[in-house]
């Protein structure tokens, strides 16, 4: 385990009673600490305060090389419910069975079974090309639309109020050649020269002139003002509608490609391509393996006995050199019909190395809920021990007690062999301490 970098080649060691041990982690100059920690051992029934502490001290008395740096703490000795032992299993923290949205024929199916995905990955995408032309069709219709608007809100032309000026003047001029016609047939009359059905068609012919002057008016400052308001609103929600309608079409061919819906793995696959699925046919299922849950079967003594949140020591046979901890997420309240257990839901952290996850769905787990009796026993920090496939075991330095108080302190290191309990932070349960 690494537990960063340490510089203490000037710390001193606190006094040191004859018969005691440290625990301690090695280090090498320059390079990150390893898991060698040796613990204290004096009278195990008295608590000891845990204290972390720097020294130098030489791997074997009286070699030539100098003194690496160390760090090392001192046991705690506590009251701690021992641990009880039950076995469960690994199991993905979400599992999703992906289904289509949509009717079609799957076109690509783009993952195997084992491989990681990302969120939002496409699995797979069924045939799009009719809905394609459906949409192409109503972008331009939609552009259409956006054009008229755009006419609208523009308003008239400089040559359209031309036209329209030109048009009132021209009847204008009408209006007032009619009303000449009219005056000269009355002066005529008072003469006799002018019949009265010369006069009546005089007034009829002017009426119409001012008709036609007024109507070319009243086009020319409709033309002047531009298209009404309401009218533009309507062009809008035209706008708006078609906008619409392109956006369905654009979320039915999304729907046509099937999206993973977190990081995970492909642990199942419904369908190939060339296959027809409907609307709610599964496509694939994913898992969810960054954390996963261990499901721990506890009687109901054990049960009522834990805590959500309780730091968890879980072995994995097939992992001997793993050191693995995780918390008690959730315990179900409700016991199973045959076994009359408890379910523990344990949530621990997985380790993923080039796609690869240390933890896979269904291994076995032997888990210690610390549900025992109580009793006093030493706790060293969890990265004080070392772990390989035949034993677990500490390094303890016995210290010179000669040249504890001249400079860094010497000693000899030896690995000692332990058994472990139950977790407690970031401190592990020693149960038994071998040829100390």
């Amino acid at each position: 385990a690494q537990l960063g970098r340490y510089w203490v080649e000037t710390c001193q060691p606190p006094s040191v009673t004859s018969g005691w041990a440290w625990l301690a982690s090695y280090e090498s100059v320059g390079r990150p600490t390893q898991s060698l920690q040796i613990h204290r051992i004096g009278s195990l029934l008295r608590t000891l305060t845990f204290l972390t502490a720097a020294l130098g001290v030489s791997v074997l008395r009286g070699q030539s090389t100098p003194p690496k740096p160390v760090v090392v703490a001192l046991v705690s000795v506590q009251a701690v419910n021992t641990g009880y032992r039950v076995v469960g299993s690994v199991a993905p923290l979400r599992t999703s069975t992906i289904g289509s949205a949509a009717d079609g024929r799957v076109e690509q199916f783009l993952v195997e079974v084992g491989q990681a995905v990302k969120a939002n990955q496409p699995l797979a995408r069924l045939r799009t090309r009719t809905l394609e032309i459906e949409l192409a069709a109503a972008q331009a219709e939609l552009d259409l639309y956006n054009q008229l608007l755009l006419e609208k809100e523009n308003g008239a032309r400089i040559e359209d109020v031309a036209e329209a000026e030109a048009r009132a003047l021209g009847a204008k001029a009408a209006m007032d050649n009619a009303s000449a016609q009219l005056r000269r047939l009355e002066a005529l009359s008072t003469s006799l020269a002018a019949s009265e059905a010369d006069l009546e068609n005089a007034r009829e012919r002017l009426n119409l002139a001012e008709a036609a002057h007024a109507a070319t008016e009243a086009v020319l400052e409709r033309v002047k003002k531009g298209p009404r308001v309401e009218s533009i609103a309507q062009s809008q929600a035209q706008v708006e509608l078609q906008a619409q309608r392109v956006l369905l079409i654009q979320d039915r061919i999304e729907k046509h490609t099937i999206i993973a819906p977190f990081d995970g793995f492909i642990s199942a696959e419904y369908t190939e391509v060339g296959a027809w699925i409907s609307s709610g046919d599964p496509v694939a299922q994913v898992i969810q393996l960054d954390e996963v849950e261990i499901n721990a079967p506890v009687t109901a003594d054990y049960a009522t006995k834990l805590r959500r949140g309780t730091t968890i020591r879980v072995e994995f046979p097939e992992l001997p050199d793993k050191l693995l901890t995780g918390t008690v997420d959730r315990i179900v309240p409700v016991a199973e019909s045959r076994a009359r257990t408890f379910p523990v839901l344990i949530r621990l952290k997985n380790e993923i190395t080039n796609g690869t996850p240390l933890l896979l769905s269904g291994m076995l787990a032997r888990v210690d809920l610390p549900a025992g009796r109580q009793a006093q026993l030493p706790l060293v920090p969890k990265d004080a021990l070392v772990l390989n496939e035949r034993d677990r075991a500490v390094f303890v330095v016995d210290p010179d007690p000669d040249n504890a108080s001249n400079g860094p302190a010497t000693g000899i290191v030896r690995k000692v062999p332990v058994d472990l309990g139950v977790a407690l932070g970031n401190r592990i349960q020693v149960l038994s301490l071998i040829h100390i």
